[in-house]
Order: structure tokens, then sequence, then C-alpha cells
């Protein structure tokens, strides 16, 4: 479905994918708040849809914020909170693992932030260039840091999908957080690991930035499902309108810096 104000415009589409039952995906355009989110349930783990859902259910209760140092505080404490929720709902099912992954974009004036836990990722196109701000929290990830795996090894690596942070899994909750100031035309894509296992970055960045927000998550979905989408998939596309300016008022404002 396609959302957008002055700013921004944004679409979103998800899929339960060729092999799977059920979706355990869920995402989070909330434009008026600035903030946009993909979660993916723990597949092999019990309630993975239950778990995506309480983490987009707290997301949604975030309200618009007077400063970005604001949005980031609430939107790790709607976190925190579906985290304690999946944990006593993991307790009251008698210790099964109910977990979810979780990457979201918030954006406050010209500065936008990227928090996530586990393997969704977030990406950005500008220009002609993507780059993925996010950094997949997976037990492959840790070995092509340290130089055990090679790109190519880390791909076909069988534990490859293995995930080292979620919401929900662990009683210390692990975000991870970046952040950086908005360029016209910026054009971001929030996607679970359903898109990244079929669809390389370069094409991502050709259906980004070659279509309006839903239609490019509408062909990413199309192309994952051309290709097996063994898993369920998702993308939410937010671009910043390329005609905008920035008001006076947000070169005082607070960046994305914890309190």
């Amino acid at each position: 479905m396609e959302h957008e104000n002055s700013w921004f415009k944004s679409g979103a589409a998800t899929h339960v994918g060729k092999v799977r039952q059920q979706n355990e995906d869920s995402y989070l355009v909330s434009t008026v708040a600035g903030v946009w989110a993909v979660a993916d349930g723990m597949g092999g783990h019990s309630a993975g849809d239950v778990a995506s859902h309480t983490v987009v259910e707290e997301l949604e209760r975030i309200p618009p914020a007077a400063s970005a140092a604001e949005l980031l505080a609430n939107c790790e404490a709607r976190i925190v909170d579906a985290n304690s929720r999946l944990r006593k709902l993991a307790e009251a099912r008698h210790g099964d693992v109910i977990g979810t992954t979780v990457a979201v974009l918030l954006v406050h004036e010209e500065f936008f932030a990227c928090v996530w836990a586990g393997d969704s990722r977030i990406y950005r196109v500008r220009g002609a260039a993507i780059e993925q701000l996010s950094v997949d929290h997976t037990e492959a990830q840790e070995l092509l840091t340290d130089g055990k795996l090679s790109p190519e090894e880390a791909r076909n690596w069988p534990r490859r999908n293995v995930i080292t942070r979620a919401i929900g899994a662990y009683e210390d909750l692990e975000l991870e957080m970046t952040n950086g100031i908005l360029a016209p035309g910026d054009t971001f894509v929030i996607c679970s690991d359903g898109l990244t296992n079929h669809v390389e970055d370069r094409e991502i960045l050709t259906v980004a930035a070659g279509h309006p927000p839903q239609r490019a998550a509408d062909l990413l979905i199309d192309l994952t499902l051309d290709r097996g989408a063994t898993d369920n998939v998702t993308a939410v596309v937010v671009r910043f309108d390329p005609g905008a300016t920035v008001p006076p008022r947000a070169v005082r404002s607070s960046t994305f810096v914890r309190r």
C-alpha cells in the first residue's frame, strides 16, 4: 500500500512465498511519526508471526517527536517493551523461544537513523550507488568480519541464516544503530532476508532507483517469487522527495544521539 506526505513517498509489500505456509513477516509504515520497519519472526521457533507482530504493534505507538533524540528514545523504549512482552509469553509457554528480527528507519527533519537486531536489512540508494547501512547479526557475518569466511563462502555457508541478536530471544536486548543526514532523493529499502536470499544488491539498486516506491516494493516481491521465494518476503521502500527543502529550524534540531 502506498503512503506519502510532503517529504516522503513510501511503498510496502509482503508475501508468504512459495514454500512457507504462514507469513511470519510484519511491517510498519508510519510516515507521520517518521518510522518505517520490517520484522521477521524467527524461523523454526514458536509463534514467529506473534513475535514480529508484537514488535510492529509496539512501534505503531510511537507519536510524532519534538526532536530526533526523542524519536530514538521512543523507538528504543517500544522495542524494550516488545522484548519484555515476548519474554513473558515464552515463559508462559514453558520456555519456548519466541523471537523476531527488526530493522527500523527513523527520520526527523533532515536526520535519519537505522536501528536493528538480526538480519533484516536497511539499504540506502543515493544517486547511482547502493549501501547496506545495517550489518547482519548472524554467525556467517561474524565469521566474515573475522576473516574466517570469504564473501562467497558466507553466502553459501550452511548456517548463514543463524542470527545472533533478536527481539524476544534473549533477556539482554542488544540493538545496533547508525545515523546520518538525508540528501534529496535518498531512497531506503528495508527488507527481510527472504528478499536478499534471492535478489542481489545491484538488482535492488536498479529497481529502487528506477521506480516509484510502491512499484519498486511490488517488483522486488515479484522478482523473489520468480526465483522460488523459499521464505516469507517483505520490502518497504521510502523515498525522500528530491524537491524537498529542509526547514530552517532543522539546523537547530538535535541529532540522533542517545541522551
